[in-house]
């Protein structure tokens, strides 16, 4: 069976995450967005792992959970900070677990490694290659997944603090990696450039803080809905059974380019290397970006595929379409709204935005809508670059084809 995945959210137990992240919310905004099979995200927090416990039921069929027709697989993101080699580190991982007993197990390991309760997504001192050594001890068939991969600061290849290979930062464990996030500032033809990471699936999630940032990134399958069998697809990258990635624009990911908020310094990579990677106005080095590093790694040409790559899909939200022609925040009022009338009428906002027929989108949507969708499939839309944690900007309307708009 076709279906849609997001494994890495958050819970309300995290850092800067919104109090609504609970399972009935996320069930519902799982429906709305066409999600099926959800990650629980932050199964250490000892709070969170209750209601998972006290809300999802157990799919014997499929070592999935169930709560109201949404399917749940346990998972969490572990923030690493460590020093080797005499160098400090700051990684992610996302861990999946096949089922509620065996989180139980990794986290009374984890628990004597740090204060797994202090937050939703606990920092440890482990290393990668302890990280992974302990938890393949406790259950050698979960899934480790190096998290938003580029990221500067907090993640396996970041300019700021991780490694320039995985075998560096996993060691022999490597080889036990199922697959590799690359994160909202990256996709996969950006990923496509380093060749060392084409044995590796490639998956992209929402890693969302908010209910309505479910699925934003997310991962298309079309195999049985179980947890050996998406274990098995995304080792051995069957592209019959892994389809295709829903991605960001990457440039609207928050380090696409290199730069400096405060300083309002924003620099594609060639731009950074005229300055010798120091912001002009401060003079300090720049906060290099994802593009930049993907550059520095890579050692094939822009364009590139790999034999054996999986297909995706790049996606503007339907809240910022409406936004865009409305001329409004995608937090306001009218924007949900009209948000809510178009999802009650058509289906989901991930049927509406990459499976309805354009013909039929233009005939059942708002033509305005219909022609920013139009837009954003055939990829004809403007994107300013983010930087710095500064996601990007998106214009799907030129100025002019706005102030016609709202003359009606």
């Amino acid at each position: 069976m076709e279906f849609v995945a997001d494994f890495h959210i958050h819970s309300k137990y995290s850092r800067a995450t919104s109090k609504s992240m609970d399972i009935p919310n996320l069930a519902k905004w799982a429906k709305l967005k066409g999600v099926d099979l959800l990650g629980t995200g932050d199964f250490t927090h000892p709070l969170w792992y209750k209601e998972l416990k006290k809300y999802l039921e157990s799919d014997k069929k499929s070592g999935l959970y169930l709560y109201q027709g949404i399917y749940f697989i346990p998972s969490v993101e572990i923030s690493s900070i460590f020093t080797q080699d005499g160098k400090v580190h700051r990684v992610h991982n996302i861990i999946l677990a096949p089922n509620l007993e065996v989180v139980a197990e990794i986290n009374k390991m984890l628990s004597t490694h740090g204060n797994i309760a202090s937050d939703g997504r606990p920092i440890l001192g482990l290393s990668c290659k302890k990280l992974a050594e302990e938890l393949f001890k406790v259950a050698p068939n979960l899934m480790l997944i190096p998290a938003h991969i580029w990221t500067p600061w907090f993640s396996v290849f970041g300019s700021k603090s991780g490694f320039n290979s995985l075998e560096d930062a996993y060691g022999k464990y490597a080889e036990k990696i199922t697959a590799l996030e690359t994160g909202l500032s990256s996709d996969p033809a950006m990923n496509w450039m380093v060749s060392k990471i084409d044995k590796y699936a490639l998956v992209s999630n929402s890693d969302a803080h908010s209910p309505s940032k479910i699925g934003r990134e997310a991962n298309v399958f079309d195999c049985e809905l179980n947890y050996q069998e998406i274990k098995k697809v995304l080792e051995t990258k069957d592209r019959k059974k892994f389809l295709y990635t829903i991605e960001f624009f990457p440039e609207e990911g928050k380090y696409h380019y290199d730069g400096h908020r405060k300083c309002k310094v924003n620099f594609h990579p060639d731009q950074s290397r005229k300055h010798q990677d120091n912001c002009p106005v401060c003079k300090k080095p720049l906060t290099r970006g994802v593009l930049n590093r993907v550059k520095e790694l890579a050692d094939r040409d822009e364009g590139v595929i790999p034999k054996n790559g999986i297909g995706y899909k790049s996606m503007v939200c339907l809240e910022e379409i409406i936004a865009g022609v409305k001329g409004v925040g995608k937090k306001s009022k009218t924007v949900a709204r009209e948000y809510e009338k178009i999802i009650e009428n058509n289906g989901s906002e991930f049927n509406i935005l990459n499976k309805m027929p354009i013909e039929e989108v233009f005939a059942k949507l708002p033509e305005k809508i219909a022609e920013g969708i139009k837009k954003v499939r055939d990829g004809s839309i403007e994107v300013i670059p983010g930087h710095d944690g500064e996601y990007g900007i998106i214009k799907i309307f030129e100025e002019k084809e706005k102030n016609q708009q709202k003359l009606f």
